[in-house]
């Protein structure tokens, strides 16, 4: 039996792990807000250098008393605090999912200043990791296999500010076999388009990474 449940596995997921969300408690939270505060003061502080040492000494401090808790991919908070902004994970954009079901997933968030670009619009860049993030949850909560990325296309409509709320949704668009299409759309809360994209997701086959 267990045996058959394997092969069941391992045919949704191809080679990924079975992993659970993660039980942290609320100060987790605080410290990943702390460090996301800190990213962004770290972007745009114009100290003096003597600023600058005691804050290398003290992140040097940290890192000393983290490195010892340091786990294996799938152990950690991080990514796996479904409940917090960006699921808690420093590399995604910390915004929250307001809808995620069939029919779509819609997330809420804004940029912030270590996303800046310049100009006081967002980094080009940070959009297609929002997009990509995004079509990963919609994969998921459509109910196909685990899936990988095999194209992302994004279309730049409108100039991407900063600190503004900002409202990114998308669904399937069709299936082909082990193929997902999906389309999403990155707006204003007035609906001014910002920017809008499209992705294939391809099911990982038994064994696949």
């Amino acid at each position: 039996m267990s045996e058959q449940l394997s092969d069941e596995a391992d045919e949704h997921r191809g080679g990924f792990p079975v992993w659970t969300a993660s039980t942290a408690g609320p100060d987790f939270g605080r410290f990943v807000e702390a460090m996301r505060t800190l990213q962004d003061l770290a972007v745009s502080a114009d100290a003096p250098d003597d600023v600058f040492a005691l804050a290398a000494d003290q992140a040097e401090k940290l890192n000393e008393l983290l490195a010892p808790y340091k786990a294996a991919e799938g152990k950690a908070p991080a990514g796996r605090a479904i409940e917090l902004p960006g699921r808690g994970s420093l590399l995604m954009l910390p915004w929250r999912i307001e809808k995620f079901d069939a029919e779509g997933v819609r997330s809420r968030g804004v940029f912030r200043r270590y996303h800046l670009g310049g100009n006081g619009a967002a980094h080009g860049g940070v959009l297609p990791l929002l997009f990509d993030d995004l079509f990963g949850m919609i994969v998921h909560a459509a109910g196909r296999p685990i899936s990988r990325t095999a194209y992302l296309h994004v279309n730049y409509r409108k100039v991407t500010p900063l600190e503004v709320p900002l409202v990114i949704e998308g669904a399937v668009d069709h299936v082909e076999g082990r193929k997902t299409f999906i389309k999403a759309r990155l707006t204003d809360e007035s609906g001014t388009l910002l920017a809008d994209g499209d992705a294939l997701m391809v099911q990982l086959l038994p064994g696949q990474p």
